[in-house]
């Protein structure tokens, strides 16, 4: 069993209700639950569990260690643990490896990737550097430009969905296309029953489907039209441009926070493909020629996973929705309005 650093109430109560109803035995008198003081006994047995394992050297309780009074580089307030179901949140370095040692590993890594044909080898050098990626992350907070420049191998769709499988332990890509192509005719008759101007909007982004039913064309409507009934805009997700305007197109992205980029040739149909899809983060092109909306959607999740990042503001609920409904992680607590809109689906 993976320990888990920070178990919640509600996990607790999970535990203690199990443990009494699969055995009547240990069920308190008196007690309007049945398990308070077993509840309580088991925060106590945590506390001192993450005590001992902090002497140890556990890297997901030392981090939080520096949080002390005097030391201005890090906020009082701020703690790094899990908030998505991350189950390798901030792994310890392997027997025998160091800070050190892993980053002459990166530096090995980073002369493999130049070389042609090498996929095997930056596979396992990547998945050997693990940890100490995901340390730089949590602990320096560096700039995507300049994580992308010592980890150039890691912005790559096979990279990511390994390293999301890493951190969560579930493949990204094929889980999230089968729960979303399984939720498709779910989710339409959903949109239908919308009304007012979310439900035309909904119904304009749809009618594409009926010009060119592809299974492309199916994913990203859907994908678009749930934003749309969250009360979300896409667009702010999705940014399409014209190859004319390309050099506007470039200005516009350097100051786009976190999207994805749809150029399109000037005077074609909406219907026909693109020239280029790509995904940006901090104003820089991360991921570029990727093969449709969709996939940029699924591989921008990745990376905010991968990057340790907060979901867009505006655009919360359909990322709360991508990650709990679709993924099934953290699955339990629901926001009002995605709740709302996954007891329509199960209807």
């Amino acid at each position: 069993m993976k320990y888990k650093a920070y178990p919640s109430d509600s996990n607790l109560s999970d535990v203690c209700q199990a443990l009494v109803v699969k055995h009547p035995c240990l069920k308190e008198k008196g007690s309007e639950t049945g398990f308070s003081a077993w509840k309580i006994s088991l925060k106590y047995k945590m506390s001192n569990y993450r005590g001992k394992l902090k002497n140890l050297g556990c890297s997901e309780l030392v981090i939080n260690s520096l949080k002390r009074r005097g030391n201005s580089n890090v906020h009082p307030n701020q703690v790094k643990k899990p908030r998505r179901a991350e189950v390798n949140f901030c792994p310890d370095y392997p027997a025998g490896e160091t800070r050190e040692s892993q980053e002459e590993e990166r530096l090995v890594l980073l002369s493999e990737f130049k070389k042609k044909n090498n996929d095997e080898t930056i596979k396992a050098k990547m998945a050997q550097t693990f940890p100490h990626r995901r340390q730089e992350i949590l602990q320096d907070m560096p700039f995507v430009a300049d994580f992308k420049s010592r980890w150039p191998a890691l912005f790559s769709p096979r990279e990511i969905n390994a390293e999301f499988q890493r951190i969560t332990t579930v493949p990204l890509t094929s889980t999230f296309m089968a729960q979303l192509d399984n939720n498709t005719t779910k989710l339409t008759k959903v949109f239908r029953n919308k009304g007012g101007t979310s439900g035309c909007k909904i119904t304009e982004i749809m009618a594409a489907i009926d010009e060119n039913d592809t299974v492309a064309m199916r994913r990203v409507c859907t994908l678009k039209g749930l934003a749309v009934y969250l009360n979300e805009d896409p667009n702010s997700l999705i940014k399409e441009y014209q190859d004319v305007d390309f050099h506007e197109a470039e200005s516009e992205m350097e100051k786009t926070l976190i999207g994805i980029y749809v150029i399109k040739p000037e005077g074609e149909r909406d219907l026909d493909p693109a020239e280029d899809i790509g995904i940006i983060i901090e104003g820089v092109a991360v991921l570029r020629d990727l093969p449709d909306v969709a996939t940029a959607v699924v591989l921008l999740f990745g990376l905010i996973y991968t990057l340790n990042m907060s979901y867009p503001s505006n655009l919360r609920y359909t990322f709360e929705f991508f990650q709990k409904v679709l993924m099934g992680l953290d699955a339990k607590k629901l926001s009002n309005k995605v709740q709302v809109l996954r007891n329509k689906l199960l209807e």
